[in-house]
């Protein structure tokens, strides 16, 4: 039995549509490879490569009520067993009721010249330049007594998308992330840093290194602090894990029903509400440089602020909350007509920033005129509390120090936190210079992020953690 592996992409994607019965079909090849190094107590431990593929076949069927969908995911298909799995989508739509998002599959024939071409593949050679410079780093660990563990990571995904509308839609996403963990010796102290690159020519192992130094040296003062409201400066990691989570539930349905931060008290949703008193933007741009991400819609499945009846329809810049006021929420086609708000689909990136952007002060200037207050490294086991008022919990990690006149004087107990991102952004007293940073805790999911370190006058330490 020969695997599609050895047929190109689009030849799958042409062949599947053509052994379609249904009123309609979309198809989604997935290739994907990927390359990562591991390491822990200043030495690689591991390396490796790995390759894939992916067939979604999403079968349309119309009826006297409406139309149905099926959807049927498979990797590793054989070129015997494809028609089988058109087949299968078939008859997931037949056996399903009419979808409740159903609307016409995207039309307007646009193929993308590189349709046809090989897919994009990574290996072991991403980290040409990384992997010395990452050896530097663990003989400068050595010699200064510390150890430096972590991995990195590197992501190249080709999306072929065909529809019978006449849709040839063809995207590469590379994804890359490195993170470094630096312990002292008696593994008393621990200091994190993090990255997500497209391509590892912009990271730098040993500044990151030397960060990390730094701030273990920093932690060799401690000081005991108890559970209260705090001046804090978050750093862009920790930012962007509370905006992504914000980004998550800017869904325009769920706030239109009344569910969540945004719906309006009364009825409605709180578009053209400010929700900050500074000129903050939270906006998305496939086309953001170093960030950039598929223009048109993937989608798997229908669920949640997704339709797969959407798929390849156009993405552009979108800004959720404009100069502080709250701009679009999350709409399919579906859950556009039902509510009256624009058509938004979700863009896989995200950016927040202030009036000056890129010329706003870094974390350190920030750092230098702070007169007493907590600096974090970054947030991890981030939980939601209440969804109407957007309420997360969670804990710090690997690091929360005491700055005062300006200059850090030692690291403080670890707290849990409870802070809603929306009621945050009313309480931002300054934000600095927005620049690309990895989310700690959502990295697995959500990597093209660029924020401002930002500071909140009383951040909500409410708890003592003994989390290390």
């Amino acid at each position: 039995m020969q695997s599609t592996h050895g047929t190109a992409p689009h030849e799958v994607v042409e062949r599947a549509l053509e052994l379609s019965r249904a009123d309609g079909c979309v198809v989604i090849a997935d290739e994907e490879s990927s390359a990562n190094l591991r390491w822990a107590g200043n030495a690689l431990t591991t390396n490796g490569v790995t390759r894939s593929r992916t067939l979604t076949v999403i079968a349309t069927v119309d009826g006297a009520e409406g139309t149905a969908s099926g959807v049927v995911s498979r990797e590793a298909v054989t070129a015997d067993e494809l028609e089988a799995l058109v087949r299968a989508a078939e008859a997931a739509a037949r056996e399903a009721g009419p979808a409740e998002d159903a609307q016409p599959l995207v039309a307007g024939g646009r193929t993308d010249a590189a349709f046809t071409e090989a897919p994009a593949e990574t290996g072991i050679g991403v980290f040409g330049d990384f992997a010395p410079a990452l050896g530097e780093a663990f003989a400068r660990c050595r010699d200064g007594g510390r150890l430096l563990y972590g991995f990195a990571r590197h992501e190249m995904a080709s999306t072929y998308l065909g529809t019978s509308t006449g849709l040839r839609l063809r995207h590469d996403q590379p994804t890359g992330t490195v993170e470094l963990n630096a312990k002292t010796a008696d593994l008393s102290g621990s200091a994190w840093a993090g990255a997500a690159t497209r391509d590892f020519r912009d990271v730098d192992p040993g500044a990151m290194e030397e960060d990390l130094r730094r701030r273990l040296e920093w932690g060799k003062r401690r000081i005991d602090l108890p559970a209260g409201r705090y001046e804090t400066l978050l750093p862009p990691s920790a930012v962007a894990d509370l905006m992504v989570y914000l980004g998550w539930s800017l869904g325009g349905r769920d706030a239109a029903e009344g569910r969540t931060v945004f719906s309006r008290p009364g009825g409605g949703t709180r578009v053209g509400e400010r929700l900050s008193a500074l000129p903050l933007t939270l906006r998305s741009d496939p086309a953001e440089p170093g960030l950039e991400a598929a223009p048109f819609v993937v989608a798997h499945s229908s669920g949640g602020n997704q339709s797969a009846f959407d798929n390849g329809l156009p993405l552009a810049a979108t800004d959720w909350i404009r100069d502080g006021e709250l701009a679009n929420l999350l709409t399919t086609r579906h859950t556009a007509g039902l509510t009256g708000l624009p058509v938004a689909p979700s863009v896989d990136n995200l950016v927040l920033e202030a009036g000056g952007g890129s010329d706003g002060p870094t974390l350190e200037e920030m750092v230098a005129r702070t007169e007493r207050g907590l600096l974090l490294t970054c947030l991890w086991y981030i939980r939601e509390v209440d969804p109407a008022t957007l309420l997360l919990t969670g804990l710090t990690r690997d690091g929360v120090y005491l700055v005062e006149g300006g200059e850090v004087v030692g690291a403080v107990n670890n707290f849990r936190f409870n802070e809603s991102p929306v009621d945050l952004l009313g309480r931002v007293a300054e934000a600095g210079r927005t620049e690309r940073c990895l989310p700690r805790e959502w990295g697995d999911w959500f990597t093209r992020a660029a924020m401002p370190p930002l500071r909140v006058r009383d951040f909500n330490m409410s708890s003592v953690s003994q989390a290390s």
